[in-house]
C-alpha cells in the first residue's frame, strides 16, 4: 500500500487526487512541512512525498506520473508524441502557474519576515493575467480535457493550481480554464480526496 504524506492544503492534493481517480489502495498521513513526522523519513521535510516499495518518491508531479505510470491509466504511454505532448503541457503549467504561486505563497508566510517582498505579488498577478490564457491556448480545442477526449494527470495538476490561484486572489479569467476547473471539481475523486483532510 502507498502512504502519501502532506495536507490537502498542499501539492500533496494532487497525489491524493491521483490516487482516488486511479481507485488505489493508499494511506494518507498527515504532515506539515518540516514537521516531526516529515522529517522523520523523509529529511528535507518537504512534503508531499509518498512511500511506495519501502522507497520514498518525493515532489508530487513524480508522485503522480509514477501512479499513472504504475497503473496505466491517466496518461499517454510512454515513449508516444501523446506523452511528449503531455509532458510538455504538465511541463508549462509548472513553469508558467506554479512557479507564480509559489513564489507568491513565499512572499506571504513561507519565508521569515525581514526576507519577504510582498509587492513582488502585484508582478506576478500581472504576470499570471498573460499566462493563463497562454496555457488555455495549449489546451485540445474538442476538450473537454487538456488532451482531448481523455482525462490525464496535465488535468488534475491544471485544476490544483487554478483553485490555488483563486485561492491567493490571483484573477482566474480565462473562461476555458474557469469550465475545466468546475468540470474537475465535480469529479467524485476530487471531493473524496478532498475529505482527507478531515
Amino acid at each position: 500500500m502507498y502512504k502519501i504524506y502532506g495536507s490537502v492544503r498542499s501539492r500533496a492534493m494532487r497525489a491524493l487526487w491521483t490516487a482516488e481517480e486511479l481507485n488505489v489502495d493508499y494511506e494518507f498521513v498527515e504532515a506539515a512541512p518540516r514537521s516531526p513526522e516529515a522529517k522523520a523519513i523523509n529529511p528535507s521535510g518537504k512534503v508531499p512525498f509518498m512511500m511506495a516499495d519501502d522507497q520514498i518518491i518525493p515532489d508530487s508531479v513524480a508522485i503522480m506520473t509514477y501512479l499513472a505510470d504504475k497503473h496505466g491509466s491517466l496518461t499517454a504511454p510512454a515513449g508516444t508524441i501523446a506523452r511528449a505532448q503531455q509532458d510538455s503541457f504538465v511541463q508549462l503549467v509548472n513553469d508558467e502557474i506554479d512557479s507564480l504561486l509559489w513564489t507568491a505563497a513565499r512572499h506571504s508566510f513561507i519565508l521569515p519576515e525581514d526576507h519577504r517582498v510582498p509587492a513582488i505579488k502585484e508582478s506576478l498577478k500581472w504576470e499570471f493575467a498573460t499566462t493563463q490564457n497562454t496555457v488555455a491556448d495549449r489546451m485540445n480545442a474538442d476538450g473537454p480535457f487538456v488532451a482531448g477526449a481523455e482525462i490525464s494527470i496535465a488535468d488534475i495538476l491544471l485544476s490544483h493550481c487554478v483553485g490555488w490561484a483563486s485561492n491567493a486572489k490571483f484573477d482566474v479569467t480565462n473562461e476555458r480554464l474557469i469550465d475545466h476547473n468546475a468540470m474537475m471539481r465535480a469529479r467524485p475523486a476530487f471531493k473524496r480526496a478532498l475529505s482527507q483532510g478531515g
